[in-house]
């Protein structure tokens, strides 16, 4: 058995929540889900390393928690998962399909299922620079807006459920979803291949996103986005230990290791 105890205080400190109690509605949970969506960053810089991503809850808990680390989707809606279970929301996990590219991807996408009285929401703090930035009720076709933000869920014949981002007039796919029971031993191929196969994208480029006060910051490989109140930055990172004080500067992240022993920048194409 786990001698693992979610500690509720630690995880509304370590996302700034400002209340200790915490209601099973709906104020709430989009509440949680902002707190932490702002506080805990989407990266990939374990992975970078070597490292094996560990998703049993003590571990899971120890790096974004205890060590202030991020995480991608398994680890940062895992957490979030655990975290609705302890203060008694009705929640489950689903797997889904990546669209992003146009060839949809393996199962390998893991968000949430909340569930309050008859409604069912999607809760999703782990699709990087497109998450949403609240929970998308799932109802066919009932576009949601936040901020800059707009997302609607539609029926889809081959893979029940696809979430959508517009994009100007457009809407674009992201990923796609089923209500199907998924269970641990699922979660855990899909976390394998996306931490360690040569051909996974997370395996292949350094990526860090987080929503900030009216923008959002956003890194590939050796620069950084940042949007704010609608002007764009680009800040150029250099192939040296700079790069890990730009990331502990803009995202907190702070990596426990020599920067030389981080897999190497993709090399630059002319």
């Amino acid at each position: 058995m786990s001698d693992f105890t979610f500690n509720k205080e630690e995880y509304l400190k370590r996302i700034s929540f400002p209340n200790k109690e915490v209601a099973v509605d709906f104020k709430t949970l989009k509440a949680i889900h902002r707190a932490q969506h702002t506080a805990v960053p989407f990266e990939n810089f374990d992975i970078l390393l070597g490292r094996e991503i560990r998703l049993e809850p003590k571990s899971l808990f120890q790096k974004l928690v205890g060590q202030k680390r991020g995480g991608y989707c398994f680890e940062l809606n895992g957490l979030l998962l655990m975290a609705l279970k302890e203060f008694g929301f009705e929640a489950r996990p689903l797997l889904g399909r990546v669209h992003v590219s146009g060839d949809p991807s393996g199962r390998s996408h893991q968000t949430t299922l909340v569930t309050i009285g008859d409604e069912k929401w999607l809760v999703d703090v782990g699709f990087g620079a497109e998450s949403p930035l609240i929970p998308i009720p799932i109802v066919h076709d009932q576009p949601v807006s936040f901020e800059d933000q707009s997302y609607r869920i539609i029926n889809d014949a081959q893979f029940g459920y696809m979430l959508q981002s517009k994009q100007g007039t457009d809407w674009k796919n992201l990923h796609s979803f089923d209500l199907n029971p998924v269970l641990e031993i699922d979660i855990k191929f899909g976390n394998h291949f996306t931490s360690t196969s040569p051909e996974s994208f997370f395996a292949n480029a350094r990526i860090a996103a987080l929503p900030v006060e009216n923008g959002r910051l956003t890194l590939y490989n050796d620069r950084i986005k940042k949007v704010l109140n609608g002007k764009e930055e680009v800040i150029m990172l250099k192939d040296d230990a700079s790069y890990l004080a730009a990331l502990e500067k803009e995202y907190g992240i702070t990596i426990d290791a020599e920067y030389n022993a981080l897999k190497p920048l993709p090399a630059k194409t002319s």
